[in-house]
């Protein structure tokens, strides 16, 4: 039982201390009460700042677009509009499905194999677990699924593939209204896509006017290094999804972030009660200014990376019978075995040392890093001596 948290630290009841390097499943990438973003909170509570204002807008929300307007969008002259479309990501990906399809008038949407997208019934469509999906209670349709890169054992080139059946007459594919992709397959697997492979991807959208979205959710809020995770591919999605760290502090929050051409709401086609969290807004901002001003905490982030992918190889290199393999980009690293099941008691290991890690894929057989973006040296060498144990004590 978990009482409280600072930094890269969780405690439980008992005084004990734990790493934390799941980070709310990416939602806390500037670490546990951050104290200039709980300053600023604070700060609002105590003048009695609006908490809850629906769609009417207050400066809590003037300041947070404003500073999303200085800190991100502009200095990377993107031009997009700024939903505010419910509390969790796949409120944003709802929207984004939706006005692709009300924009284009079409309704096929192309998604991948191992996507992860949400757990609402439109999102559930373009996911591929199929745990996850099962949960549905009824068919999920509208969506065309073909392989992310890398999807058995590299064999199939998913845009070479969706270029030949658009082409086609007798491929039984409607032209989609959109396609949508995450850059790294976060619940996947860490499944990390190329620059080449998503700028492929990107080129056949704009040749046939298919809405690109871009799931940003868990990958995107520096978690791979830039702030957007596309950035590296040096592409221009139609649609971007953010929620998870876009409050900074943990708190609900999803933005939705559509180029002008495509905002063909009418309004109140896509609202929801809590699309007025100012106190989200208020950290949100908060965490703009004090963390993307520059290029610090990207740079940061890529180093530390770097330390992250040589322990995991240490780590591999020690158990050359497991089969492990790793991958990642930025502070988002998996860690496969052979043995499908070894995740899971990798994760039992890590956490009675004190190591918070989870596991992620198919049937969770990758072991899933995600510290905060502010961790120090120390305790990434820590935590990675500690997954160490935990992976020979598993084996």
């Amino acid at each position: 039982m978990f009482t409280h948290a600072t930094g890269s630290h969780l405690h439980d009841h008992e005084g004990r201390r734990y790493l934390d390097f799941f980070a709310g499943a990416g939602t806390l990438n500037y670490g546990h009460n951050p104290p200039v973003l709980k300053d600023a909170l604070l700060s609002y509570l105590k003048g009695d700042g609006i908490t809850h204002s629906l769609d009417l807008f207050t400066a809590a929300r003037t300041e947070l677009l404003t500073a999303l307007q200085t800190y991100v969008l502009n200095p990377r002259g993107l031009d997009y509009r700024v939903q505010f479309p419910g509390p969790t990501g796949t409120n944003s990906v709802e929207a984004a499905l939706k006005v692709a399809r009300k924009a284009t008038g079409r309704s096929t949407v192309v998604a991948f194999t191992g996507a992860f997208h949400g757990m609402s019934l439109g999102s559930l469509a373009v996911t591929g677990s199929a745990a996850k999906r099962a949960g549905a209670g009824l068919p999920l349709t509208g969506t065309h699924r073909i392989p992310y890169e890398g999807f058995g054992g590299g064999a199939f080139d998913g845009p070479a593939l969706l270029e030949s059946m658009i082409r086609s007459d007798n491929s039984g594919l409607d032209l989609p209204a959109a396609v949508i992709v995450e850059t790294v397959q976060g619940e996947g697997g860490v499944n990390v896509a190329s620059p080449q492979w998503l700028g492929e991807l990107s080129d056949l959208c704009r040749r046939h006017g298919i809405v690109l979205i871009v799931d940003d959710v868990q990958m995107g809020c520096g978690r791979t290094g830039p702030f957007f995770s596309f950035e590296t591919a040096s592409i221009v999605p139609d649609v971007v999804c953010l929620s998870k760290a876009v409050s900074g502090y943990g708190l609900p929050m999803a933005l939705t972030l559509i180029r002008p051409e495509l905002d063909v709401w009418a309004p109140g086609e896509h609202n929801g009660t809590f699309r007025g969290h100012n106190l989200a807004f208020v950290t949100g901002a908060a965490a703009l200014r004090e963390y993307w001003q520059d290029s610090t905490l990207e740079k940061e982030t890529l180093r530390h990376g770097e330390l992250v992918a040589a322990g995991l190889e240490e780590i591999a290199a020690a158990h050359p019978d497991s089969g492990a393999r790793i991958r990642g980009r930025g502070l988002v690293w998996g860690l496969e075995f052979a043995d499908p099941t070894a995740a899971h008691r990798v994760n039992q290991e890590a956490f009675a040392r004190g190591l918070l890690v989870e596991t992620s894929g198919a049937v969770g057989e990758v072991v899933k890093l995600l510290p905060p973006l502010t961790v120090s040296d120390d305790e990434l060498a820590e935590g990675l001596a500690l997954l160490g144990e935990a992976v020979t004590a598993a084996l």
